[in-house]
């Protein structure tokens, strides 16, 4: 190493490809920069997760569309000047040739990164991922992996048989080693050969054992022994190639995970977890102690206004106007939101506007917000979005998936895309 001082621990977070089953909310942003919960956005999960375990040198690594994510980053993460962590984003650089060296898995990501990281100065690295919903110490999961001396934890998740085919799914021996590791089974008999001894403590809703032990593609590695692993350069993937191939070599453990966990990489995923924020009791919620805050850009917006709106199970963010006779159910309503008279919001996610000037309500000017006498249900209006007067955004013809002129269906989800204006009257 030439003399070179190690430190501890380095987190990185992979921000995933093109983020193409949240598209269109993916059209203009990286997945990792995509609105969550009224005021936050995806990345500020694992940024607050790392520096609310201490965990505060962090790279974020992304390839498209990263320029809204520099911008949240740049002005939501400045570490204090006396301490030495950072938070800092490595997109995809471009070669000699010109073209793009885009990143053809978490694996080559993270290896194509390392050398700007300087990923020899760390002891052991954290990797995580950037389109997760959870709140979890990561000092556990080191704990468990210094406990163990191990060269590889991997954080799971006791899963249900039906959500199997999603996951890495692995058997472990009683001390936890993993012994065998299957990405994404098909094969019923390879499935139940994963079968362990459903967890007691945690059956699902339904009352339904969780069998399978699953990646949640949270990982610690050695320095020493993912430099290694990162070396041959036809291994793109840590599910598919990396850790499959490391159980031989390396003492590999699992680091079993109990809290709640989602991962929210689909349009049906992240709308069914923004709509669950606003429950009596939330499965997630963005409270907690000193420990467990979530964080994000402070933005100074004044308190939201009412004028005699009807508002249950919902979260409303900071610098919304909501006029008189409205009534949202079931919402998230992002920040600036503004919302005429006598509107209908229902199971929906309105992100709000980038600007906060506003001049009385949308129905006297052409400012993006949600008109007099709208109809929302089961929609996400993502950012700076102008719904009409008299419009009906309610999926009427009941369709799955469809595209059409200024909105897509996503999973029976209307997504009206960012900076889209649709005409009074409308229904879509």
């Amino acid at each position: 190493m030439g003399g070179m001082v190690i430190t501890g621990n380095l987190a990185i977070v992979l921000g995933g490809g093109r983020g193409s089953r949240l598209y269109p909310l993916t059209k203009e942003r990286c997945k990792p920069a995509v609105p969550l919960g009224g005021k936050y956005r995806l990345i500020d999960i694992p940024i607050s997760n790392c520096i609310n375990s201490g965990l505060r040198n962090i790279y974020i690594v992304s390839q498209f569309q990263s320029a809204s994510l520099n911008q949240h980053i740049a002005r939501a993460y400045n570490m204090d000047v006396f301490s030495s962590g950072f938070v800092s984003v490595l997109a995809a650089s471009q070669t000699d040739s010109g073209m793009e060296d885009w990143f053809q898995g978490t694996a080559d990501a993270v290896r194509k990164c390392l050398a700007l990281m300087n990923a020899q100065r760390y002891k052991r690295v954290v990797i995580l991922s950037g389109d997760q919903l959870y709140k979890m110490n990561y000092q556990d999961l080191l704990r468990t992996h210094l406990t163990r001396n191990a060269d590889i934890t991997i954080s799971v998740l006791p899963v249900t048989r039906d959500k199997v085919e999603g996951f890495g799914i692995m058997n472990a021996d009683e001390q936890m080693r993993i012994t065998d590791f299957v990405e994404k089974p098909k094969d019923p008999d390879v499935v139940e050969r994963f079968r362990v001894e459903g967890d007691p403590d945690s059956p699902d809703a339904e009352g339904e054992d969780k069998n399978w032990l699953a990646s949640m593609g949270i990982y610690v590695f050695e320095t020493e022994v993912l430099l290694d692993a990162l070396a041959d350069k036809s291994k793109v993937d840590f599910g598919k190639d990396i850790i499959p191939d490391a159980l031989g070599k390396y003492k590999a453990v699992a680091h079993k995970f109990s809290g709640y966990w989602e991962d929210i990489g689909t349009i049906g995923g992240f709308f069914e977890a923004n709509i669950l924020l606003g429950a009596k009791e939330p499965v997630f919620d963005f409270f907690g102690g000193e420990q467990e805050r979530i964080y994000t850009k402070q933005r100074f917006l004044a308190a939201s206004r009412f004028m005699g709106a009807r508002i249950s199970e919902s979260v409303i963010s900071d610098g919304c106007l909501v006029d008189e006779g409205t009534e949202i159910r079931n919402s998230v309503i992002g920040i600036r939101s503004t919302i005429g008279k006598n509107a209908l919001i229902e199971q929906a996610i309105v992100m709000g506007a980038d600007s906060s000037e506003r001049y009385g309500t949308p129905d006297h000017s052409s400012a993006p917000g949600v008109c007099s006498d709208v109809v929302i249900k089961r929609a996400i209006l993502d950012k700076n979005v102008r719904i009409g007067r008299g419009a009906k955004i309610i999926n009427k013809d009941g369709a799955m998936e469809k595209d059409g002129e200024g909105y897509y269906i996503r999973e029976g989800v209307v997504v009206i895309p960012k900076n889209t204006e649709i005409p009074p009257g409308t229904v879509i």
